[in-house]
This record gives structure tokens, sequence and C-alpha cells, in this order.
């Protein structure tokens, strides 16, 4: 059981954007072909030796000599949710692949075309929490790390974020110079709903979207949708689905005039050519951001509650009976977080992080949030306390404060190129 499932069912009891029903998108998603069907290419070996089913890593040649790496989560019927395994596996090939200066970038894709990736597993972590198990530390790390590598990572990087981002798919590629969207991108980050926080990097980059607008997708765990996920600054382009293949053979142009030049050169090249991607995308949309009218209102949420309560508009009340759903400490939490992550480093964000999810372990909440969504399927946690003025400024300190075991996130990678 994976964090998808906890997600999967969020949507059907958050706000929509649209009338447009998530039952009726999913319909829509599983009739579409996948963005790299019909296209000719040359897979040639990985870099590194292994290939494994929940994760594929080949070095592709759409034209002689324009060799990238590309990394292929590969559970389509878990909407590509992240494991612990595909953590580490994942991990180990980057690092192998910045080590070839025959492979001047890395992509990241889902299998299919429902989902980029919906999550990572947290069952099998809350299970083990509760017994004491190593998978409750293990699992936090190894994603983490995973994360800010990405983010420091020495070669460009890019994300193709077609379909449902979510959890652990954010970490793997918000955190990169290049993400990009599609028509069919569903980004959200509800982690309060399940008793938890925006993790995987959330303190550094909710922050930096405009005015209030992170602290905004925190708390309320608000669904962005294609051009959305753009104009919010999540992703770096918007190009669409059907363009993707064509998109590939040009990445393979720019990758075979690139071998052997700089990261900046290689980086300035891919830019060139996504932006091209993106305007003939973004003038076909033509459509601006929907949150454009709330804008002010976010930006104004300083108090939140009472902001939301004075205001009395629809947009309000509709945001205040999301909000009374999570977990009263998480949004107090995660209010924190962001305050604090603001002021921090991208390493230290992570670190931050680490001390979070652990504190949640030691909790109620995050247990109860799991058993209310992904087990009994109730839908109807009893969070402890139960009410924001039961959460005491102590409380929320203990989750920052270090871990139990005094045992820290090491991260050794250094090299920052994160884009936020």
């Amino acid at each position: 059981c994976i964090i998808w499932k906890a997600m999967y069912k969020l949507l059907n009891h958050l706000p929509e954007p649209k009338a447009t029903s998530w039952s009726n998108s999913v319909k829509r998603f599983s009739v579409l072909m996948s963005h790299v069907h019909g296209a000719r290419r040359t897979v040639h070996s990985t870099s590194t030796p292994y290939h494994y089913e929940e994760v594929l890593f080949t070095t592709e040649e759409w034209v002689p000599g324009g060799r990238y790496h590309v990394i292929t989560l590969n559970r389509p019927k878990s909407l590509n949710a992240l494991n612990y395994n595909m953590a580490g596996l994942i991990t180990k090939d980057l690092k192998s692949v910045e080590q070839d200066d025959s492979i001047p970038l890395v992509v990241i894709k889902g299998s299919g075309t429902k989902a980029f990736c919906a999550g990572g597993d947290i069952i099998a972590v809350t299970e083990a929490g509760k017994v004491g198990g190593s998978l409750s530390k293990d699992f936090f790390r190894a994603e983490y790390s995973l994360n800010h590598y990405i983010g420091t990572y020495k070669k460009p990087f890019i994300a193709i974020i077609d379909g449902i981002t979510m959890g652990g798919g954010v970490g793997l590629s918000v955190h990169g110079p290049f993400r990009i969207a599609t028509e069919h991108t569903l980004f959200a980050m509800p982690e309060t709903f399940i008793g938890l926080f925006p993790d995987v990097g959330g303190s550094h980059f909710l922050p930096k979207l405009k005015g209030k607008l992170g602290m905004y997708l925190a708390l309320t765990g608000y669904r962005l949708k294609g051009r959305d996920v753009y104009h919010a600054g999540v992703a770096t382009h918007l190009i669409a689905r059907e363009k993707l293949p064509e998109l590939a053979k040009e990445l393979g142009r720019v990758c075979k005039a690139s071998v052997s030049r700089s990261r900046d050169v290689v980086e300035a090249a891919v830019q060139s050519l996504l932006d091209q991607f993106h305007q003939q995308s973004i003038e076909v949309d033509g459509k601006c951001f929907s949150l454009d009218p709330y804008v002010d209102n976010i930006n104004s949420m300083e108090g939140i509650l009472d902001a939301l309560q004075s205001d009395g508009s629809k947009w309000a009340r509709d945001q205040l009976k999301t909000l009374g759903k999570m977990s009263p400490t998480s949004l107090k939490v995660t209010c924190e977080q962001l305050q604090r992550g603001a002021g921090l480093s991208f390493r230290d964000c992570f670190k931050m992080e680490y001390r979070m999810t652990q504190a949640c372990m030691a909790g109620n909440d995050f247990y109860e949030g799991v058993r209310a969504v992904l087990i009994d399927k109730d839908n109807d946690p009893k969070w402890k306390p139960s009410t924001l003025a039961e959460v005491s400024p102590d409380l929320v300190r203990q989750h920052f404060d270090p871990p139990p075991d005094g045992l820290e996130l090491e991260l050794l990678h250094f090299f920052f190129s994160s884009s936020f």
C-alpha cells in the first residue's frame, strides 16, 4: 500500500478548481496514448549495469550521436509510486551517470499516461513506526537524500511531470532546473490531510512561490492542473503531451552538439529548446492562472483563519471547510515549517524535514490519518489534539527538535543548482 492511494482518496474530498469530476479525469487519462508511443528511437545499454522492473534506466539515442540518459518510473498500476528500493536504485544510477562524460543530460519520466509519480510508500513506514522498525527512518533518509541529490546534480536534469504529481513525485522533479508540465499534469501536496506535512523539500520551494501561494497550497492541498502548474511556478515549462515525442528527438540533437561541453552550455541549449516548445503550447492554451482572482486573499493570510473568516466570500468559505478536515497539528506545524524554511539553505531544509518526520512518527496524527484514509477508509480521522486552539506552541516546537536517537540526516553532495 502506498501514499498514492491516500492522495487518490483525497482527490474525492478536496475542492475542485473546475466542475469536472476526478472520475471523469481518470477516464480521460486511461484512454490517452503514452506520450512516447509511435516514436522511433534507438535504445542503447544504460551506463549502469542493472535494469529493474520498477525503474528503467536507458541511454536513448534519437539521432545518431545524440545520447542522453532516461530514468522511467515503471509502476503504472501503482501510479508510479516511489518506494525505498526505487529511491536507492535511482540514486545509484544518477551517481554513475554523473561520471559519464558521454552523457550530457538526464531525463526522468513516468510510465503510462496517468501519473508521473503520485507519492511514496507510507503504509509500510507507519507499520514500521508502530514496532520501532528501521524503515520509519530509512525511507525518509533515502528519499530526502535523493531529492537533495537531484537539486545538486552536476548535469542538466529534466523532469517530465505528465499526469499526477504528488508527494514523492514532487521531490523527484521540483528541485531540478527543468520541470515540464503538460495539459494532463495534476500537482498537489495534501499531506496535512493524513497528519503529515509538505515534505520532500517543500520547506525550500513553497516559500519561494509568489506571495503566500506556497502556504496556501501546503495548507489546503489545492490541486493545480495543467497550465496552473506552470503559472504557479512549480513547472518551468508547459508543453502539450502530443509534442513530447518531437521534444525527445530534438533533445537528441541538442545532446549531439553538446557532448563534452560545460554544464552551462548544455543548460543554455536545453533552455532555448524548451522555451520554443513552451511558446508553441502556451499560445495554443492562452489561458491565465485560475487563482489570479484570489492572489490578494492569499497574500493576506498571515492570520489565515481570521483572514478567511473575515473575508466571507464563497472562496474563503470553501477554504475554511477544507482546512477543517486537516490535522490541526499538521496545519500549525506546516505554517512554522514554511516560515523557517524561507530562511534556511536547501540542505538545511531537508535536515529540518527529517526531524519533523521523526516527530510525526512519535505522535498520533500520521498514524491516524493513514488509518482513516487507507486502512479503514472511513475518512473520519480522530485528530489529537482535535482543534487548532489545543495545539500548543510547545507541541509545534517539538517537531523541530533533534530526533530522539540523536541521528540527524547527513547529506554529502554540496554542489548547488536548485532553480528555486
